[in-house]
């Protein structure tokens, strides 16, 4: 049964040979590399929304080379404990964290507004259903989905809330206080530690907080790695250009990735 759901008129989508439609007649083509775009125009702001590119590409070989493998491992955890029949990642970019939660999963769908990154995850595993799309209007029916999970990314809270279970979870991953500490100090004149305790406090509402894990993961990078990590994060156009030229040449660079991981459930609606 597909999860998918129309952008336009929000009815159900069914996939008819190469293209989803809906029961009013919308229909989304599958493209060539394997996704679809259901990112109608009415709700695009740019004409090439999400990341650049450079940016995309630069993640990829990044992740690739396992650097992050310790926080992919960690959500895979969480996942196994829960056995979700479907699971909605949001933002989910290049795929590397998507691909790797298909295998716990019946449905996975991975969407990003990206359409370079969606391309790019499209050819790492057939299994997911990759999606251009926005978190404005998850393309997924209300109350489908066992986990979303936004890595890195927005979460669009009520839309979060219109397309989980009753008791559906949400697993967020972001920078944990010191993440990429030493990174941060050779490009900035300023370092201000992260504060992922702001997400537990806006997500208070609707969520109750589960499970929190800090993982790390120490990185010995050479040239190219320090590029790709320098060039997949905003960090490639906040910091000083000279800065960063100069760290650029570094053939050996050694930092700590520290990551908070939050588990939350989707809070009961008091009974009436």
């Amino acid at each position: 049964m597909s999860l998918l759901m129309c952008p336009v008129c929000r009815q159900s989508l069914n996939l008819v040979e190469n293209s989803w439609r809906c029961e009013k007649g919308h229909h989304y083509d599958v493209a060539k590399q394997g996704y679809v775009n259901l990112h109608v125009v009415q709700h695009k702001h740019s004409k090439s929304p999400g990341d650049t590119p450079e940016s995309v590409l630069a993640r990829r070989e990044f992740l690739q080379a396992g650097f992050y493998q310790p926080l992919q491992q960690a959500v895979v955890e969480i996942l196994q404990q829960l056995k979700p029949q479907a699971i909605l990642d949001i933002g989910c970019g290049e795929g590397y964290y998507t691909s790797a939660m298909q295998a716990h999963t019946q449905q996975c769908i991975g969407v990003d507004i990206a359409k370079t990154a969606v391309q790019r995850a499209a050819k790492l595993n057939a299994e997911v259903v990759w999606v251009v799309g926005t978190g404005a209007t998850l393309p997924v029916q209300n109350h489908s989905i066992d986990i979303c999970t936004s890595l890195f990314s927005p979460i669009p809270q009520d839309e979060i809330v219109r397309v989980l279970r009753d008791d559906g979870y949400l697993i967020v991953v972001t920078p944990a206080p010191k993440h990429l500490f030493d990174l941060r100090e050779a490009l900035f004149e300023q370092v201000n530690l992260h504060e992922p305790q702001k997400f537990v406090e806006q997500l208070d509402a609707q969520f109750e907080l589960k499970q929190a894990h800090l993982v790390e993961a120490p990185l010995q990078l050479d040239q190219v790695a320090l590029k790709n990590l320098i060039a997949m994060t905003p960090y490639a156009y906040k910091a000083n250009l000279e800065r960063r030229k100069g760290l650029e040449q570094a053939q050996q660079f050694t930092v700590t990735a520290a990551f908070q991981i939050y588990l939350f459930q989707k809070r009961k609606k008091p009974s009436m």
